[in-house]
């Protein structure tokens, strides 16, 4: 089965594909959806939602999963963070597919082994989960999404999205 895992952000969105047989994962290809800063805020949510849909146009997941959203101390950015969220999310769900949600301590304690763990070593333990996978900070937590829900998908919370 081919997963999606995606980070979400306003500028920059984390995305990874693995493929999954029983307990064995595949790296199957990572990057980013790197949104221009100097548009305005409709702007940089509709290229952020081309941009996952034409990934999903590219990989063909059967399954996407989101990391949640963490309440900032500023309210104007956490909303920011909710909308880019909304739209990462809006992409599978549109192109058909089951969107499931994850706390970012469960995707870190999944990959690393505790739920407090530094960007620097989810993404070594990436590497380590797919061998020969090197990937900076947003891919490397699309990835890390993507193999907890590798990990969780049959006790998994799925998003209900109207279609």
């Amino acid at each position: 089965m081919r997963l999606l895992g995606l980070d979400p952000g306003l500028r920059l969105t984390g995305w990874g594909v693995i493929d999954v047989d029983g307990n064995r994962l595949r790296h199957v290809a990572h990057g980013v959806v790197k949104v221009p800063a100097d548009r305005s805020l409709a702007e940089r949510l509709n290229d952020l939602f081309e941009g996952v849909a034409a990934v999903i146009a590219a990989q063909q997941p059967a399954e996407a999963a989101v990391e949640e959203t963490f309440v900032s101390v500023n309210p104007a950015s956490t909303l920011k963070l909710g909308q880019a969220r909304g739209v990462v999310m809006l992409a599978p769900a549109r192109a058909g597919l089951h969107v499931f949600e994850y706390a970012a301590t469960v995707v870190k304690k999944s990959v690393v082994g505790t739920g407090h763990a530094e960007k620097t070593q989810i993404a070594m333990m990436v590497g380590r989960l797919l061998p020969g996978v090197v990937a900076t900070a947003d891919a490397a937590d699309a990835l890390a999404v993507a193999i907890c829900h590798a990990h969780h998908r049959a006790t998994a919370k799925r998003v209900e999205a109207a279609l």
